[in-house]
């Protein structure tokens, strides 16, 4: 019997978290309860009832003020936005945001969790702008410079940079800590409105089309479904250790948004609009993931489109799935 607490739990990640827990994907590591900690987490027994049972407690609580903290034996923080226009809009606010919500949760750690195992759930904004001749990121890849990213990615990029120093001073000090650095990702809560292309299409399907290409230039992706996030996220937390192990979390295999598009609208019988390829620039995103196959056993179990038709089938089917 174990407890798992996951910080910023209201979005894409504790919502697919509660979702697998309720399918039985926590078993492999004893998980017999959840606490979601979030600012607004209450809001989740509203948008999405289903996931609320009677092992799951639901605080209402800011990660950067806080007093205290729940006991857990595992431990995912996950709090930090992720919407794109959040950081165009007050990138000093949520850079802030970021750094104190890891320097608070790191000072309330070695009180609560000194037993605990816990996984900082990173990025991989944190290696900068992906060349375009550089196939995969690797976690032991230098930090490249933030000017050539794109303005919304910078401050991101440069708080969990920061935040993640934090993170292996508290490896430091004993406690078990580990790094998740997490690219792109597919799943019923994903949003369907933000800067995440899979999302829009997803959204455009459901609409009946057009499928909407807003890019300019050539970009380069790749998508690991939810299911297997939930899973790739405990094994990696279930493997803190006072030495900070970091990881990639993501898929492999590069697809093209344009390709991804066409492809989509072919096979669901829809047409494409999209914007004339007027910029040179590539914007590739890929990670590789043999440190996490070689280490943990961890592997992608459903490809891109699988993981489309599993995202569409169970939003149509579940009226509870909101994002």
């Amino acid at each position: 019997m174990a407890k798992l607490l996951v910080i910023g739990g209201s979005g894409f990640f504790g919502k697919s978290i509660l979702d697998g827990y309720r399918r039985g994907l926590l078993e492999p590591w004893g998980i017999t309860s959840i606490a979601i900690m979030a600012r607004h987490a209450s809001q989740l027994q509203i948008s999405v009832p289903a996931l609320i049972g009677p092992n799951v407690e639901l605080i209402n609580g800011d990660i950067t003020s806080c007093n205290s903290l729940v006991k857990a034996d595992y431990v995912i923080h996950a709090a930090a936005s992720t919407d794109a226009r959040d950081y165009l809009s007050r990138p000093a606010e949520e850079k802030r945001n970021i750094l104190l919500g890891t320097s608070h949760f790191c000072e309330l750690a070695s009180q609560y969790f000194q037993k605990s195992k816990i996984v900082y759930v990173s990025s991989g904004a944190v290696y900068g702008q992906q060349s375009a001749t550089q196939e995969k990121l690797a976690e032991n890849d230098r930090f490249e410079s933030l000017e050539s990213m794109a303005l919304s990615k910078r401050d991101y990029a440069a708080a969990k940079r920061d935040a993640e120093a934090l993170i292996k001073i508290l490896g430091g000090s004993g406690v078990n800590v580990s790094i998740a650095r997490c690219f792109a990702f597919v799943g019923p809560y994903l949003p369907r409105d933000q800067h995440f292309a899979v999302g829009n299409f997803i959204a455009d399907i459901l609409n009946g089309g057009p499928i909407r290409i807003k890019a300019d230039h050539l970009v380069l992706r790749s998508y690991l479904h939810a299911d297997d996030l939930v899973n790739w996220l405990m094994a990696i937390v279930a493997n803190a250790k006072p030495n900070c192990p970091i990881y990639n979390v993501g898929s492999d295999e590069a697809v093209s948004i344009a390709t991804l598009a066409q492809s989509l609208a072919k096979k669901y019988g829809l047409k494409v609009e999209a914007c004339k390829l007027v910029d040179p620039r590539v914007d590739r995103y890929i990670p590789s993931i043999a440190k996490a196959a070689k280490e943990l056993d961890l592997k992608v179990t459903i490809d891109l489109y699988a993981s489309i038709e599993k995202t569409l089938k169970t939003l149509t089917k579940d009226e509870n799935v909101k994002h």
